[in-house]
């Protein structure tokens, strides 16, 4: 059995307003995000980065989990809750500067 993937998006989002916006979109696509009439995000916490100036920039991050590769890819380009998000975030300018990266997971551990 395939590990669940894991996407990680890094914003480039400097003003505290734009970053107010961006967690009200989250807020809306963790309700509305549905695969075949059902949710299908395994789990979505997003949020303002700490200031680090190892974050080279990137201010707030967003981390979703996926039962396999084929949903996480169904999010990106099918999920009609996803293009409304990155519809509205476009339109309104929200970010400078994205990031994403995925990767099924190869180590795990919880306490």
């Amino acid at each position: 059995m395939a590990s669940k993937v894991i996407r990680v998006t890094q914003f480039k989002i400097p003003s505290k307003e734009n970053q107010s916006k961006i967690i009200e979109l989250y807020k809306t696509l963790s309700k509305s995000a549905n695969k075949n009439g059902k949710p299908y995000i395994l789990s979505l916490e997003a949020g303002p980065a700490f200031e680090d100036a190892r974050s080279q920039g990137y201010t707030f991050v967003s981390k979703s989990e996926f039962a396999s590769l084929e949903d996480m890819k169904y999010y990106d380009n099918e999920c009609e809750a996803h293009q409304a998000f990155k519809a509205q975030a476009k339109k309104e300018s929200i970010f400078e500067g994205v990031m994403t990266t995925y990767f099924e997971v190869a180590v795990s551990t919880a306490l």
